[in-house]
């Protein structure tokens, strides 16, 4: 009697493969979240060792300015090759170019337990004593304190935010110049120096059916969704064109082009009432850094029916480059700002100007109404912020120096921006280091800084109604970080 070998039911074979393909997302999903916090830990022992050697300079040059021999207290050569910068691996994941428009989203998921307020004091940041604290001690402590009186942290020294979750888009093959959320919140649009601007969502309860992969030719330099749904995306790219993308017919509905002495499309933004928006385009010149390289300015408003342009905003003759711009909440006001560190107002329905003040000694990056349009926020090319009143012109309400913005790596990628949470309270900018400062613009509080990535973060943006916030960075990846 022959036997034969039983063969596997095909309903029972797909189950056994559904829960082969189960058990491997599990472990990617662990080891992606090892990978997390050993770079996390890594990027906290390079910063506390950095500051702790800084510290020590600052303690040996003022001790020799007092006549006292510092030399006992300069680091070994030791402790150099501690200090030496370690190269991270996490996010540089070599990509294929895809070639369709509809594709699978790439993502490195992890659920990270922050190690905030746990490690956020390092050796160089111990309190002393209010009583008798003198230069040299603050120098050597890196501690500094507000008009109060009050202790403030220094932003190497701010905790970790608190994280509920994090994904990891790695869906880019260059530098992220800019992403961001739609109005709903639920799909998001990043786009990088190679060209490419990618249509993804975080959520895996949401269709992935707008997926997608547009290609634009040129570095796209501003992103802008419709304000009124998540149908249609602005592009503006580094050759003057101007894309409309519809989402849900996957394909370029209008392709516009500034005039040719305006190539660099440096911002759009949508109404949030009317069917048009505004473009700020820029000539260029020889610069060192983006900024440097912007000339003079074009400010024109488009008709999104007849996708023509209707006007051009009045800036005065060979106006500076418009960086930023941003729209009240019922569109009547449209701000904008410039590389001469001016801040202009528009009424658009006269479609003038109706006043502007100096706010800054430096280009201005970034502008955004406050939550209840009552003041505004400005973002200088040296790091600093203002929050300025608009119902006393030129009164600044509240500041920052951000000390981890002016750096050359991060200035060769992108124009530093800021973003401002749902409640107006959390304010999130660029920075030339792996993390990011988050901080509490009421009241003086110290902010936090975000997870590492694992090079300079380029481009920021926060969700419309939840306490999630995107980084994209000059690593090539773009995080979605929900904080509690």
């Amino acid at each position: 009697m022959s036997l034969t070998k039983a063969r596997l039911p095909a309903l029972l074979k797909i189950s056994s493969e559904k829960n082969t393909i189960s058990c491997l997302k599990k472990e990617n999903k662990r080891l992606n979240q090892k990978l997390l916090q050993l770079q996390a830990l890594l990027e906290e022992k390079e910063a506390q060792l950095g500051l702790s050697k800084r510290s020590m300079g600052a303690a040996n040059s003022s001790f020799q300015s007092s006549g006292i021999d510092g030399e006992n207290l300069r680091p070994s050569s030791s402790s150099e090759d501690i200090c030496a910068p370690a190269t991270s691996y996490l996010g540089r994941i070599p990509q294929s170019e895809e070639c369709a428009a509809a594709e699978p989203t790439k993502f490195a998921s992890a659920r990270v337990e922050s190690s905030s307020r746990q490690d956020s004091y390092s050796a160089s940041s111990l309190h002393a004593s209010s009583g008798g604290i003198d230069d040299t001690a603050q120098k050597l402590y890196g501690s500094h304190f507000d008009e109060n009186g009050r202790e403030m942290l220094r932003e190497e020294e701010f905790p970790e935010v608190s994280v509920e979750f994090q994904e990891t888009f790695l869906g880019h093959t260059s530098p992220i110049t800019r992403c961001r959320f739609s109005a709903s919140g639920n799909n998001i649009a990043s786009a990088s120096v190679d060209g490419t601007v990618r249509i993804w969502t975080y959520d895996s309860s949401i269709p992935a059916s707008r997926n997608a992969t547009i290609y634009c030719g040129a570095e796209i330099m501003s992103l802008d969704w419709e304000c009124k749904s998540d149908r249609l995306l602005l592009i503006g790219t580094a050759d003057g064109g101007i894309k409309a993308w519809n989402v849900d017919a996957k394909r370029v509905v209008c392709d516009l082009n500034t005039t040719d002495a305006f190539p660099s499309v440096l911002d759009l933004k949508c109404s949030p009432v009317e069917p048009i928006f505004v473009s700020a385009a820029s000539s260029r010149r020889l610069g060192s850094t983006s900024i440097d390289s912007l000339g003079y300015a074009s400010l024109t408003v488009w008709n999104m029916k007849t996708w023509k342009a209707m006007t051009v905003l009045p800036l005065g003759e060979d106006p500076p480059a418009i960086t930023s711009l941003c729209f009240n909440h019922n569109g009547k006001i449209l701000a904008a700002s410039a590389t001469d560190g001016m801040i202009h107002m528009f009424d658009m329905s006269a479609g003038l100007q109706i006043t502007g003040w100096p706010a800054h000694d430096s280009a201005i990056s970034s502008l955004l109404f406050g939550p209840d349009e009552t003041s505004i926020f400005s973002l200088g090319s040296d790091g600093k912020i203002f929050e300025w009143s608009l119902q006393n012109q030129g009164r600044v309400l509240w500041s920052k120096t951000s000390s981890w913005f002016s750096e050359p790596q991060s200035s060769k990628y992108c124009r530093h921006e800021m973003a401002l949470d749902a409640s107006g309270r959390q304010l999130l900018a660029t920075s030339g280091s792996v993390r990011a400062p988050i901080y509490q613009v009421q009241g003086h509080s110290n902010g936090f800084k975000t997870l590492p990535h694992s090079a300079a973060i380029t481009t920021v943006d926060w969700h419309p109604s939840l306490p999630i916030f995107l980084t994209g960075s000059a690593d090539n990846s773009v995080r979605v970080t929900s904080i509690l």
